[in-house]
C-alpha cells in the first residue's frame, strides 16, 4: 500500500494585482514532485455581466501548463494559433516548449452574461531533452474522456494515461503521466493502482476523503504519497471532487521562476530576456 508523505494545504497567492489562487504546490514544506511542479486552484470567481476581466498574454517555456475546468466557460488563445472555448469538465494540455504566448479567461459569453468560473492549473515538467521542442497543444472535451471505476455515485474521467482498462485522450506528454478528475459521492470507495516508484498525488477540490481507512483529509489539500507502493484506497467521507495524478519522476535539476521551468537559473534569466526582446512573438486578445 502507498503511504502518505505530505499533506499540503493550498495557500492564497496573488498571481496578478487582482487575481488570487490557492497554491498547495510548491509549498514551504515540499517544493516539487517533478514532473509535477505547480498546482493552482483558481476560483470560484463570480464574473459580473459586462466584465472584461481576463489574464492577458504572457509567456511560458520549458514545461506544459495543463488546465482542468471545474465550472463556467474559458477562452484560450496562444501565439501558435490555437483558439479554444473550454467548458466545465474539459481539459487543455499546452506544451510550451521553446516558447509560447497565451492568454485565458472568461469567454465572451461569460463576459456578456455573467457567470462563475473555476479551474485548476497544473504545471508539468518535461525532460531537458524536450524543453526546446516546438510548442504543441491538445484539447479534450469531457465527453471524450472515458469514465473509470464505473459505479453509481462515481463520475471520474480519465484525462491521460491508462487506468481501469481505459486510456485517456490526451497523448502529448513526454513522460508517462496518468491524470483523472471527477466526483465521488459520500460513502463510495475506489482502489487506485499505481506504478511503484512514480510520484502519486491527489488534490481534493471539494469535500473530504479518507485514505486507506486511516487518514481523513479535507478540501484544498494536496496529498503526496511516498514513491514506494502500488495501490491505495480512497473513500469519500462527504461528496468530493478530486484530481488524481501519477507520473514517472524526472530526476533532473529544476529551476522555476515566473512563467518558466528550466534546469538552471541562467536559462530562466535567458527566457526572461528573450520575452523582453520580443522573441516569444505577439498575441492579440
Amino acid at each position: 500500500m502507498k503511504k502518505i508523505a505530505h499533506i499540503l494545504l493550498g495557500r492564497e497567492k496573488l498571481i496578478t494585482p487582482t487575481e488570487k489562487v490557492l497554491q498547495p504546490l510548491p509549498h514551504k514544506d515540499f517544493r516539487f514532485a517533478s514532473p509535477f511542479i505547480l498546482l493552482h486552484h483558481g476560483g470560484p470567481d463570480t464574473i459580473p455581466p459586462g466584465s472584461e476581466n481576463r489574464i492577458h498574454p504572457h509567456p511560458h517555456r520549458g514545461f506544459a501548463p495543463v488546465s482542468y475546468i471545474l465550472q463556467g466557460q474559458f477562452h484560450h488563445k496562444d501565439s501558435t494559433g490555437n483558439d479554444q472555448i473550454l467548458n466545465a469538465g474539459d481539459v487543455q494540455w499546452m506544451f510550451a516548449g521553446k516558447g509560447i504566448l497565451h492568454s485565458e479567461g472568461p469567454s465572451e459569453h461569460i463576459h456578456h452574461n455573467g457567470g462563475t468560473n473555476e479551474m485548476v492549473q497544473l504545471w508539468i515538467n518535461v525532460p531537458v531533452s524536450h524543453k526546446w521542442d516546438e510548442p504543441r497543444y491538445q484539447y479534450a472535451a469531457k465527453e471524450a474522456m472515458p469514465p473509470i471505476f464505473e459505479e453509481e455515485g462515481i463520475d471520474i474521467r480519465l484525462v491521460s494515461g491508462t487506468l481501469d482498462n481505459q486510456t485517456g485522450p490526451i497523448t502529448i506528454s513526454y513522460t508517462p503521466i496518468t491524470s483523472a478528475m471527477g466526483t465521488i459521492r459520500a460513502g463510495k470507495t475506489i482502489q487506485i493502482p499505481v506504478v511503484s516508484g512514480y510520484w502519486t498525488l491527489v488534490y481534493i477540490m471539494y469535500g473530504s476523503i479518507l485514505i486507506d481507512d486511516t487518514t481523513t483529509i479535507d478540501k484544498h489539500n494536496l496529498i503526496i504519497f511516498e514513491k514506494e507502493g502500488d495501490v491505495f484506497s480512497l473513500t469519500a467521507h462527504t461528496d468530493a471532487i478530486i484530481l488524481f495524478l501519477s507520473g514517472e519522476p524526472i530526476d533532473e535539476p529544476v529551476a522555476a521562476k515566473d512563467n518558466f521551468v528550466m534546469t538552471t537559473m541562467a536559462e530562466v534569466d535567458q527566457a526572461i530576456e528573450d520575452y523582453k526582446n520580443g522573441l516569444f512573438g505577439t498575441l492579440d486578445y
